[in-house]
């Protein structure tokens, strides 16, 4: 009885060494909507980029009316993600069937791959009206 004591009591120290060796986990500090910092544009807001980069009157209006029509156009899509979104949690918390919930993510996996798309144009009709300059310290400030 004693050498079984013991050996449990052996097991609850090691285990409860082993819980405290593994690295704290760590808390997502991005929201819904927000991009990691390998993706296009990740960490740079398009009015920080105005600033910084020098742009002419001409270029800060062009630049201001693209990335407002991305997001009027983003919008119904965004929408459509935070439905989707919740719809699929609900599908999960209920026990759902797995074709359900595949049906649900493969739509939540569409509707972001759209909004990738009107955020990567927007970008793109960005740098097409920037100097060759500025778009190397754009480049640069990316990185």
């Amino acid at each position: 009885m004693r050498n079984c004591f013991l050996r449990l009591a052996a097991v609850a120290v090691l285990a409860t060494g082993a819980l405290g060796a593994q690295a704290p986990a760590t808390t997502p500090t991005q929201g819904v909507g927000t991009q990691p910092a390998h993706r296009l544009g990740a960490g740079l807001r398009p009015g920080r980029l105005i600033r910084t980069l020098n742009l002419s009157a001409a270029q800060k209006d062009q630049a201001r009316s693209i990335f407002q029509q991305a997001r009027q156009t983003a919008q119904p899509v965004r929408q459509q993600l935070q439905q989707n979104r919740q719809t699929l949690e609900n599908a999960v918390m209920n026990g759902s069937t797995g074709a359900e919930i595949q049906q649900l993510a493969t739509q939540q996996g569409s509707l972001l791959g759209q909004m990738l798309a009107i955020r990567s144009q927007a970008w793109s009709q960005f740098f097409n009206l920037l100097t060759p300059d500025q778009r190397t310290e754009a480049g640069k400030m990316m990185q």
